[in-house]
């Protein structure tokens, strides 16, 4: 494969000016972005999107779940092409760089090479993969998960937000779906430029996060069901208190968590506590437990240790508990030649990096399971993201599409 001279480099004021002009649609309240998945403000950006390619050569497929496929044609007709993307949807409070970034560096690599008249033995196609987020329509990463079998198409047109509005209606009403069979491309890679969304790069000063692995999930929905009775006048041997069993569960959580450091994290997010009344002792309480590990095995222990210990504290506090599994997906190990192309990118470049675990999911996740793929983290401030306060640098950007490119041209081959 060709190797690219350390010269050749992405234009960061361009990338960094089309972020800025994707950021002005569907604006948030606090300077960040409301750009949920198939609404109007979708629309709007995909429009965008679709010129901007448009304007760079580029052809534009669009399949039924609404992902867009831009194409800058190979050499060989016959060559697999490489794939490069993310996702333009936002969390309802997101930032502006969370998926975006990866689209346009992806389409920044397409620009540089026009400017620079380069061609390719592979065709390179830029990718925006609808609802990513899943903030939406429950499950996140929902096309790639289709395109990659994991999810039947009907099954995802039928997914509901919370006013009751079904997925493949808002798809059509915003003119986005496409005739094309999802999974049917094939491709010889696929890469995806990321911020981090978490603060070790940036801690470290490190520029460029090298993904090798993401990790495995499981969400356990938990009903811990005890008495309502009232707090002034219930003595305390004789009190039956769901919401004392989800505090002795949090901290199990927590330690569960920490007995498989580094990578392993834990927490409880959403909770419902009944009647939820200031002076009535919870007889119900209903919370989510995430727990995530790169490495299987660990995975599935911590999830055996949480179960057991949820029965232990029920027994011990004389309280009823249910657990139900509402969301999973394995560790993934991203391509080892992709990997490597990352990081002999960095390496080339004079960037500085370190391997490192994506502990959110993302499309190369379930991309992974279909074409040989890998990630790039570029740091953000603070490690803050699904929040409009999230920030990037322009040199935290340009870094990471300088080696996104390197590493996608490598494996699409320059044609001298």
């Amino acid at each position: 494969m060709a190797a690219p001279g350390e010269n050749l480099r992405i234009n960061g004021d361009r990338l960094w000016d089309s972020l800025v002009e994707m950021a002005k649609i569907g604006p948030g309240v606090a300077g960040g972005n409301n750009r949920q998945t198939v609404t109007d403000e979708d629309g709007e950006g995909r429009a965008l999107f679709k010129k901007w390619c448009e304007d760079a050569g580029l052809e534009m497929g669009l399949d039924k779940m609404g992902t867009m496929f831009a194409r800058r044609e190979g050499t060989d007709p016959d060559a697999l092409p490489v794939y490069v993307g993310s996702h333009l949807d936002t969390q309802p409070t997101g930032g502006k760089y969370d998926g975006v970034l990866g689209v346009l560096g992806g389409l920044e690599i397409i620009r540089t090479l026009n400017d620079l008249g380069i061609k390719t033995k592979h065709p390179i196609v830029v990718t925006n993969w609808t609802n990513e987020e899943g903030t939406r329509f429950a499950p996140a990463m929902l096309a790639s998960g289709v395109f990659a079998g994991m999810h039947e198409l009907d099954w995802a047109y039928e997914r509901t937000d919370a006013k009751g509005k079904k997925f493949g209606d808002e798809l059509e009403r915003i003119g986005w779906k496409g005739d094309e069979e999802v999974g049917s491309r094939k491709m010889k890679a696929f890469f995806e430029l990321h911020i981090e969304q978490g603060p070790i790069l940036e801690d470290e000063g490190i520029d460029i996060g090298v993904v090798t692995h993401g990790q495995g999930l499981w969400w356990l929905q938990v009903t811990l069901t005890g008495k309502e009775s009232h707090t002034g006048s219930t003595p305390m041997p004789k009190r039956r208190n769901a919401g004392l069993g989800m505090a002795r569960v949090t901290e199990l959580v927590h330690e569960v968590a920490m007995d498989y450091q580094p990578d392993a994290v834990g927490a409880i997010g959403h909770v419902e506590v009944y009647p939820n009344s200031r002076n009535v002792i919870p007889g119900k309480v209903v919370f989510t437990i995430d727990i995530r590990s790169p490495n299987q095995e660990v995975l599935d222990t911590m999830r055996a240790r949480i179960e057991q210990g949820i029965a232990q504290i029920a027994e011990a506090m004389d309280i009823g508990f249910e657990v139900e599994a509402v969301g999973h997906f394995d560790p993934v190990t991203f391509d080892e030649g992709c990997v490597k192309a990352v990081r002999d990118a960095a390496e080339r470049l004079g960037y500085s990096h370190r391997n490192i675990v994506s502990g959110a999911g993302h499309d190369a996740c379930w991309i992974n399971r279909v074409a040989p793929t890998a990630m790039v983290m570029c740091p953000c401030v603070d490690g803050l993201s699904h929040n409009e306060a999230e920030e990037i640098s322009k040199e935290w950007a340009t870094a990471g599409a300088d080696v996104l490119m390197h590493a996608v041209i490598e494996t699409a081959e320059i044609v001298e």
